[in-house]
């Protein structure tokens, strides 16, 4: 395990907008069908050297290729596997169980390392961008996860949560875990929390790439970090609004059309979807 991780905690203050009391996170999945949770309240950032800074460097060199980035907020996804991982990182000879140790500081799955790094080796994949606009991701069983990304490749940029205050500047080998049925984008710090295209169209920093993968949390879980799986009717009573049927203004994350989600929050607007395993 690296000596020298810092894990920095920082608890949030989100903030639905009115006529809006609070956020819920509804699911699309049978088995919470009738359910949703209260979006998770924290950010873990995890400094100090998860993995080598050559590795860092030569696994952004071998995920570039693999990805499409051609304008300000393309994102693009690349499978790959812990062998072509090990292979571009020679440096790390545990990389699985670096990062893993590393997730493990968060105690999000509990005290159990082998549970995070059995995560870790079950789906990796590189993430690339040029910045991102605000949005979310909650379709399928994202819902019942939480993301985690490690920074490869990037320069003056800033993940921001605008429902949370959240402006925080990454660097490459930072490491982040965070509830993405949240509201975020990479922004430039000058930009002041704003997504803006012209910041991403020159220069030698308007790419960026990640490691990411999913940590999925049991109910007990989500019920020991505070947000339990509770039947629509008790997010409706508190007045929430619902992140799956959101839709944010990529500029600045702002809500669109709030009063006409006012009535998503109960159970005949329910779905379920087709493709549920």
């Amino acid at each position: 395990m690296p000596s020298r991780l810092i894990h920095h905690l920082i608890r949030l203050d989100v903030v639905a907008p009115s006529p809006y009391r609070c956020f819920a996170v509804r699911s699309d999945e049978s088995h919470h069908a009738f359910d949703a949770r209260a979006p998770y309240g924290q950010v873990h950032l995890v400094r100090g050297g998860v993995l080598h800074d050559r590795s860092l460097v030569s696994l952004a060199a071998n995920g570039y290729p693999r990805v499409t980035i051609e304008a300000f907020s393309d994102i693009d996804y690349a499978t790959t596997t812990l062998a072509e991982l090990a292979a571009a990182a020679p440096h790390d000879t545990d990389l699985a169980g670096n990062i893993a140790a590393a997730l493990h500081l968060t105690g999000v799955l509990g005290d159990d390392l082998a549970s995070y790094r059995l995560s870790v080796e079950t789906r990796i994949d590189f993430l690339a961008s040029c910045g991102a606009g605000f949005h979310n991701d909650v379709a399928h069983h994202w819902s019942r996860c939480l993301f985690w990304l490690l920074a490869l490749d990037l320069a003056d940029i800033e993940f921001v949560m605008p429902h949370a205050g959240l402006h925080l500047a990454l660097a490459p080998g930072d490491l982040l875990v965070f509830d993405q049925t949240l509201a975020h984008g990479l922004c430039r710090p000058a930009d002041k929390g704003q997504a803006l295209a012209t910041s991403f169209d020159s220069g030698d920093h308007c790419r960026q790439i990640f490691l990411t993968g999913e940590l999925p949390l049991s109910d007990a879980q989500w019920a020991a970090q505070g947000s339990p799986w509770l039947p629509v009717e008790v997010h409706e009573g508190r007045g929430a609004l619902d992140l799956m049927v959101a839709e944010f203004d990529d500029r600045t994350g702002t809500v669109k059309r709030l009063r006409a989600l006012q009535a998503c929050m109960a159970r005949s607007t329910c779905h379920v979807d087709e493709d549920d395993n």
